[in-house]
């Protein structure tokens, strides 16, 4: 009976007590190497599928304004041309606004991705803090550590520098689109009712201006509920003293 008896090692200390924890433990550094490739392997997925999506909507898109210039250059099929511009522009804008939305959710994707890597940088360091001189990247895992990232500068950006980064960004492009499409959209169901061009451009350009608005609205909403339930173990020194710890997701 006493050969059936298995011996299990005890585990070690739990190793959230900080660098003699870690360094105590030999399968630490193998541990946190294996999951900084899995979130490399995440980040990776999310950014290729963001730009998958992005170049499948502009297909459709520029495949449905060939099949109208087709419809235009019939003029057997001129008067129907705003029902067909219609059916083929809502179809686009359903396709973009759908694209969108995923863009915008590969990119939170992304960014908790390097909120993880930036708290294995963190217990890299705790391990050997002499490195900190060769990272290139922040430890911090709040949005000013993590933003950094992508590039971004330790000073706090104005609403206007935000607004015009975000438009040279994918989702920025997309929502420029979008909103073209639905101004053309607005503007050919005006002119399927019988008003004439000059008041159906008017009505498109201020319905594309208007969804424009509502698209940077809804971007920044979406940012903003990322930041309040973003989960923040590691702050930066510079902003660790005015900005809470956000919200673990549950």
């Amino acid at each position: 009976m006493e050969n059936d008896i298995v011996h299990v090692e005890p585990a070690p200390a739990s190793l959230t007590g900080g660098a003699a924890h870690l360094a105590a433990d030999p399968r630490a550094v193998t541990i946190l190497s294996t999951e900084h490739w899995s979130l490399l392997t995440s980040r990776s997925l999310s950014y290729n599928e963001a730009f998958s999506r992005g170049q499948m909507f502009l297909t459709f898109l520029s495949a449905s304004l060939v099949a109208l210039g087709f419809v235009a250059g019939n003029a057997a099929a001129g008067a129907e041309l705003p029902f067909v511009a219609v059916a083929l522009l809502g179809l686009d804008l359903f396709i973009g606004l759908a694209t969108l939305g995923r863009l915008q959710r590969a990119g939170t994707e992304e960014f908790l991705a390097l909120q993880g890597m930036a708290r294995i940088r963190h217990a890299y360091l705790e391990l050997v803090p002499g490195l900190e001189p060769y990272f290139s990247t922040s430890r911090h895992d709040d949005i000013a550590g993590v933003m950094t990232a992508y590039g971004a500068s330790t000073a706090r950006p104005t609403a206007t520098q935000s607004i015009l980064h975000g438009f040279t960004t994918m989702p920025g492009m997309i929502a420029v689109v979008d909103a073209a499409v639905a101004g053309a959209l607005v503007a050919s169901i005006v002119l399927g009712i019988g008003m004439d061009g000059r008041s159906a451009l008017v009505v498109g350009v201020a319905a594309g201006l208007a969804a424009m608005a509502a698209l940077i609205a809804y971007s920044q909403r979406t940012f903003q509920a990322t930041n309040r339930e973003l989960d923040v173990r590691f702050p930066s020194p510079a902003v660790g003293a005015d900005q809470p710890p956000g919200r673990r997701n549950t």
